[in-house]
């Protein structure tokens, strides 16, 4: 894949880009406020609220984590996949419409922080939602959502590998660290100088990897659970 570049004004247009940089090309003070909706928008616990819609609680059941991944173990492939679309979704399109909509031709590096933190916000959102006493999921697929909305070259080689380990050793927890590690430098190849890129896919990553400290725990202790690829809902262990 290429790298990605941002083209270069020309010359004829930078007094006026000079002239109107306060109104488009920066955030005004209230836009500042937009992180506060994207972590709760990040919050729903979509996971918990499919299980509920079904009679059951899926902390109590298989892991205890609200992710994809258990409601997938617990309640079948198709209810995983609802999940994981939700939560990939929580951190895509609310993302994807205001970098669309409200910034359309780009702009400052302070426009970039703030998509960077609304991304983070939701990101922190689901892995903390304050619905649940903070006790949330673990990032990877509103994670997903936030990598499409802002960096899509990262996400498909981080997807790419994330599909490759998950098939060869159905582990999903080896493929998510295995995707999460490979965010950084991935970011580095594509965007080259851009640091708040950089800085997104280091923490969105790194805070994958701490999310995923008992998942590395049972993975050393060869106790790691793997997942079945069938419909059919297992029974807990």
């Amino acid at each position: 894949m290429p790298r990605t570049e941002r083209p270069f004004p020309k010359e004829s247009s930078c007094r006026h880009a000079a002239e109107s940089y306060s109104n488009d090309m920066t955030p005004n003070a209230w836009q500042w406020l937009w992180p506060v909706f994207f972590y709760l928008v990040g919050s729903v616990p979509t996971g918990y609220l499919l299980g509920k819609s079904r009679g059951l609680d899926i902390r109590r059941h298989g892991s205890g984590n609200i992710g994809a991944t258990n409601v997938w173990r617990v309640m079948g492939r198709n209810w995983g996949l609802v999940a994981f679309a939700s939560d990939f979704l929580k951190g895509f399109l609310p993302l994807y419409l205001l970098r669309t909509l409200s910034f359309p031709d780009g702009g400052s590096w302070t426009i970039a922080l703030l998509l960077v933190v609304c991304g983070l916000a939701a990101i922190i959102g689901h892995n903390y939602t304050p619905w649940l006493g903070f006790k949330g999921g673990k990032g990877i697929a509103t994670s997903a959502g936030v990598m499409a909305a802002l960096m899509p070259p990262v996400l498909a080689v981080a997807l790419a590998l994330w599909i490759i380990a998950t098939l060869v050793t159905r582990t999903v927890s080896i493929g998510s660290l295995l995707a999460a590690i490979v965010l950084p430098p991935a970011a580095a190849w594509f965007y080259p100088g851009e640091w708040v890129y950089f800085g997104l896919a280091t923490l969105a990553g790194g805070l994958a990897v701490w999310r995923h400290r008992s998942n590395i725990q049972r993975l050393l202790a060869g106790t790691e659970s793997r997942i079945e690829f069938g419909s059919k809902k297992k029974s807990d262990p």
